[in-house]
C-alpha cells in the first residue's frame, strides 16, 4: 500500500470514528483532504467506494445508515466506536515471559526492529518482560537467505509473489507463481509453504534455492488462507527428501577449530582433523565454509572446493581494494 493512500485512509477512519452523528459523502469528501483533490465527483465516488471496501475488509466497522430516520434521505456513515475498540489485554506473568523471549529469538536486521518496538509496548503496558526464568535462555535465528525478507512480507501481506527456483541436483531453474501460506524452519533450512499456480497444488520451497529477487504479482489480501492441515507435516515431508539426497563433503580442519562446524559431521576421523559433512545446497556450505578462513580445507568435491576458492578469492580482491582506496 502507497504512502499516500496509507494516509488517506487513515483521515477516513480519523474522521469518521471522531464523529457522533453519521457523516454524508459531501461532509466526508471535506473532512478528508485527498478527497477533496480529486478532479471530479465521479473519481472521489469511486476512490472512497474502494476506501470504504478495503477498510471493511481489514476488519474496521464500518456503519451505513440513515441521516435521519423519519426521512428516507442519502446514507451517512460512520465508526462503531464500540466494535472497533480493542479489548483490555491482561498478560499473565508466564506470557509475558514468552513473548519476550520470542522477541529477542531474532538476530535478522528486518525483524529486531519489530520485535525490539514490541519490548517497548510491553514495558509502556507495565508488563515487565524482563524474567528472570528466561534471561539465561538467549535463543537466536538466523535468516541468510536472501529471499527470507521479501518472502516473509509476501506471507504477511497474503500477497501472490513470483520467483525463479532451482530444484535440488538440477543446474536449471523454473519460473513459479505462488500464493505464500507460511515460512517453516526445518533441519537448518527456511521453507515456503504455498499454493504452486503452475502445478495447480500445494508446494514447499526452500528459500537457498530460491534464484533472483522474489517480486509481489498481486495485491495484498489476495491469498486466501492454506490448508486446514499443519504446514510443518509438509515442509518435514520436503525436508527428509533433502536429507535423503544429500551429498558428502570431506573436510579437513585445523584441531582445535571450528568446533561448530564438527558438530554437523556424520564422521570424525584422524584424530578430529577431517570430517564428513551431509549437504544438499553447495553454495550456502560453501559460506560457511569460507567463514573459517585457513582453518578449513575442502577436500571432495572438487567443485564444492572451487566454490569455497572463489569466495575467498573475491573477498581478498575486495579488501585489498577498499585498502588502495
Amino acid at each position: 500500500m502507497s504512502r499516500a493512500k496509507t494516509e488517506r485512509q487513515l483521515n477516513l477512519v480519523i474522521a469518521l470514528i471522531a464523529t457522533r452523528r453519521p457523516l454524508t459523502r459531501e461532509q466526508i469528501k471535506t473532512a478528508v483532504p485527498q478527497y477533496g483533490q480529486c478532479p471530479t465527483d465521479e473519481a472521489y465516488g469511486r476512490m472512497f467506494e474502494r476506501d470504504k471496501e478495503e477498510l471493511r475488509e481489514l476488519g474496521i466497522p464500518l456503519v451505513t445508515s440513515s441521516i435521519d430516520p423519519l426521512f428516507d434521505d442519502e446514507p451517512g456513515y460512520r465508526i462503531d466506536r464500540e466494535a472497533y475498540a480493542q479489548p483490555e489485554i491482561r498478560l499473565t506473568s508466564d506470557e509475558t515471559a514468552v513473548l519476550a523471549l520470542a522477541a529477542r529469538v531474532w538476530t535478522q536486521a528486518s525483524l529486531a526492529g519489530p520485535a525490539s518496538r514490541g519490548l517497548l509496548k510491553l514495558r509502556a503496558s507495565s508488563a515487565d518482560p524482563r524474567d528472570d526464568r528466561t534471561w539465561a535462555v538467549e535463543p537466536r535465528l538466523r535468516t541468510p537467505d536472501p529471499a527470507f525478507v521479501l518472502a516473509w512480507q509476501a506471507v504477511r501481506d497474503r500477497r501472490p509473489i513470483r520467483f525463479a527456483y532451482r530444484k535440488a541436483g538440477s543446474e536449471h531453474e523454473s519460473p513459479r507463481y505462488v500464493d505464500p501460506w507460511g515460512i517453516v524452519s526445518s533441519h537448518g533450512n527456511w521453507y515456503l509453504v504455498g499454493h504452486d499456480h503452475d502445478r495447480g497444488a500445494p508446494r514447499v520451497f526452500r528459500l537457498s534455492r530460491i534464484v533472483g529477487q522474489v517480486r509481489a504479482d498481486g495485491g495484498p489480501g489476495t491469498v486466501t488462507s492454506g490448508p486446514d492441515g499443519d504446514l510443518r507435516s509438509l515442509v518435514d515431508a520436503a525436508a527428509h527428501i533433502d536429507l535423503d539426497s544429500s551429498v558428502t563433503a570431506r573436510v579437513r580442519i585445523r584441531p582445535g577449530s571450528a568446533l561448530p562446524l564438527r558438530r554437523r559431521a556424520t564422521q570424525d576421523t584422524a584424530a578430529g582433523e577431517v570430517i564428513e559433512i551431509p549437504y544438499t545446497d553447495e553454495a550456502r556450505l560453501a559460506r560457511d565454509l569460507a567463514g573459517y578462513g585457513t582453518a578449513v580445507l575442502v577436500e571432495e568435491p572438487m567443485s564444492l572446493r572451487t566454490a569455497v576458492l572463489a569466495l575467498l578469492m573475491t573477498a581478498a580482491a575486495e579488501h585489498a581494494r577498499a585498502g588502495s582506496g
